[in-house]
Formats: structure tokens, C-alpha cells, sequence
């Protein structure tokens, strides 16, 4: 991965497992400064063991923020070279169940959120990594909270990957580069 350069926007795709975090890790660490912007919450015992596993694992100097649906106003209290937000994944849940709380519409409460986002990280300067899953590719869910959450993640993703400068799909570990 040595010869791989950064971008200003990167995004990372692929399914649950094929070793995307791990790549933006490994990207992220020429970069000087980092932050690395957390989305996921401790809802469960098991879900604290995963999430202090992954701090455990990522180098001491690197600032952690954890942030639920402002995405915008982290990036702006970040001082950083490289800014790893991971995942969109978990950043699109929590953002359609703020907006169920606020009685908004999901879709644009999220899509707006990631747009001011995208700004932010833009206007930092920094470069901005982002680790997604690819939804997309399995079955048709069965419920309507399901189907609506696989469309705005996959709206999401769109938006990202039309605004990146690079993206990967991963595919059992292996980084394949979709768009330079």
C-alpha cells in the first residue's frame, strides 16, 4: 500500500468483514495529523468490546472524535492533516433516527448533513477519508425502515463517490480502485 497517495476525498466501499477500515488506516497513516471521527455508539456489551478493540488499535497520536449527526461542526473542531470518518454507515442510522425524533424527513436530514460535511471537510483542508458499506448488492429488504435506510445509504454513497477523488471497493481485503 506503500505507493498509494492520498486524495483529497476517498471513499472506501465494500461489505461487512472485507477489510475497509483497515485500509483507510493504513492510507491514513502518511498523512501526518489524524483524526479519526468515530460514529459508532456502546449500545450493547458487545458493541463496547468492538469499539474499545478499534481504539485500542489505532495509533496513540491519533485524535479521536466521536460524533452521532453533526458531522459538520467535529470536522471544524478538528486540527488534523487527514480526517478518517468511520463508518457512513453508522452516521446514516443515526441521522434517520435523530430525524424520527425531530419528525424530519430521513432522507434529506441525512443527505443535508452529509452535503454540510462534505463542506466542512472541504474547507479544512485536510484530507478526508471515509469508510462506507455497499448495501446495495443483496436482496430487496423485507420492511420498509430496512428498504428506506438501504436507499439513503446508498444516496449517500452516491453523493460521495461522485465528489471523491478516489474510490476503493474492497473485496476480501483486497483494495480495487473505481474511480482515479
Amino acid at each position: 500500500m506503500g505507493g498509494i497517495r492520498l486524495s483529497r476525498l476517498t471513499l472506501i466501499l465494500g461489505g461487512a468483514r472485507s477489510g475497509k477500515s483497515d485500509f483507510a488506516e493504513e492510507l491514513a497513516k502518511s498523512g501526518g495529523r489524524v483524526a479519526f471521527i468515530a460514529t459508532a455508539k456502546p449500545l450493547d456489551l458487545e458493541m463496547e468490546e468492538r469499539i474499545e478493540k478499534h481504539r485500542r488499535s489505532r495509533p496513540k497520536n491519533w485524535a479521536t472524535f466521536e460524533v452521532d449527526v453533526d458531522l459538520s461542526a467535529c470536522l471544524k473542531g478538528a486540527e488534523c492533516d487527514v480526517a478518517i470518518l468511520d463508518c457512513l454507515t453508522i452516521f446514516v442510522a443515526n441521522c434517520m433516527e435523530a430525524a424520527k425524533a425531530a419528525a424530519l424527513d430521513p432522507e434529506s436530514f441525512t443527505i443535508e448533513g452529509l452535503k454540510e460535511g462534505l463542506k466542512a471537510a472541504r474547507e479544512s483542508g485536510a484530507e478526508f477519508i471515509v469508510v462506507s458499506n455497499e448495501v446495495g448488492s443483496g436482496i430487496v429488504p423485507e420492511n420498509e425502515l430496512a428498504r428506506n435506510y438501504r436507499d439513503i445509504l446508498g444516496k449517500a454513497n452516491q453523493l460521495l463517490a461522485g465528489r471523491a477523488d478516489s474510490v476503493y471497493l474492497m473485496v476480501a481485503g483486497i483494495p480495487v480502485k473505481i474511480k482515479d
